[in-house]
């Protein structure tokens, strides 16, 4: 009779018969083309899942499928659209998938928002409950563009394994790296983020950078890389709005790349004003998951997005510092 082997699965230990990587996927009861692994600190490629014998003491991280979305549309796309790495999209709102209640929220949000990409987070999959619903039950990412991201990554290291597992799970190179310097403030953390983009340009990921509200480090990030700047509007979930609109406006007018604001919109009017710099889009999710009706707030970041674009392309009156009245002086009664 064959000794089960000893296994740390998701940093639980796990008592197997399988001989393979795919055998214990199987067994686990997930089907081996839909996760990524990282046994023993390396990707597994998923093609040689069947042919990596286990042996006894093996480590195995086994993450959610994160791929999706072509970004190819048909030719008649508006003369507004917007470019990124090669993938063009007319909605220039980007939201987050989590706090929601569940993911039927989730989902009606995004279609209420219009949104063509969602930030998703690349997490360890349950192995002791398998059959659990996951985002793509809801929300398809042959409609929606997946942006797999870092969230929760404190070194480059982390955020450049994450990615890799993301890439071997889905098999697209479009995401989100952010890097952050600390739990409280969750602010970024420009030299690990800097380094990080820089590895993961040259293994041919197409990063989309949370980076912090300067003019230099935008630059920075930009030239090792970087396929859009994202700086923050006001720290991650605090609703703030933006906070240093000169600093935002210098990244705007410096960068060869879309600029998006990410983090701190908080309503309507954060988003409007974002657009109305220039930026090429938002990102935002407690602003729409925490709001008291979800679905009403997605329309209304939508709405507030298209208003900010359109008065930024009509180009606002100048600023006086005296009144100026609207009716002609002359021929006063």
């Amino acid at each position: 009779m064959t000794q089960p082997l000893s296994l740390t699965v998701n940093g639980d230990p796990r008592q197997t018969t399988a001989s393979t990587i795919a055998d214990l996927v199987r067994e686990i009861g997930l089907a081996p083309e839909k996760v990524a692994v990282e046994h023993n600190g390396a990707i597994a490629p998923r093609s040689q899942l069947g042919a990596i014998a286990l042996t006894d003491g093996d480590r195995l991280e086994i993450v959610h499928f994160v791929g999706g979305g072509s970004g190819e549309h048909d030719d008649s796309w508006p003369t507004d659209s917007w470019e990124v790495a090669g993938h063009r999209f007319t909605s220039r709102l980007i939201v987050g998938t989590g706090k929601y209640k569940d993911f039927a929220q989730n989902a009606a949000a995004v279609d209420a928002s219009g949104a063509q990409i969602v930030t998703v987070a690349v997490r360890r999959v349950n192995v002791t409950d398998p059959g659990q619903p996951v985002l793509m039950d809801y929300i398809d990412p042959k409609k929606i563009t997946y942006l797999p991201n870092t969230a929760g990554c404190f070194t480059a290291e982390d955020a450049i394994r994450t990615l890799r597992l993301a890439r071997e799970a889905g098999g697209w190179d479009l995401v989100k790296l952010e890097v952050l310097g600390e739990a409280k403030t969750l602010y970024p953390n420009m030299v690990e983020t800097i380094r990080a983009c820089e590895v993961l340009a040259k293994e041919g990921f197409k990063p989309m950078v949370y980076c912090t509200d300067d003019p230099i480090a935008a630059k920075q990030l930009e030239d090792v890389g970087a396929v859009a700047i994202m700086p923050l509007g006001a720290p991650i979930g605090s609703g703030l709005g933006i906070q240093n609109q000169v600093t935002i406006r210098l990244i705007v007018e410096g960068a060869n790349v879309p600029v998006l604001v990410d983090a701190g919109v908080g309503t309507a009017s954060d988003a409007a004003v974002a657009m109305e710099l220039g930026c090429d889009g938002v990102l935002m999710n407690t602003a729409i998951a925490e709001a008291k009706d979800p679905i009403r707030m997605a329309r209304a970041m939508k709405l507030a997005v298209e208003a900010g674009r359109e008065a930024y392309m009509a180009g606002r009156m100048g600023r006086r510092k005296y009144a100026d009245p609207s009716s002609p002086l002359a021929g006063l009664i």
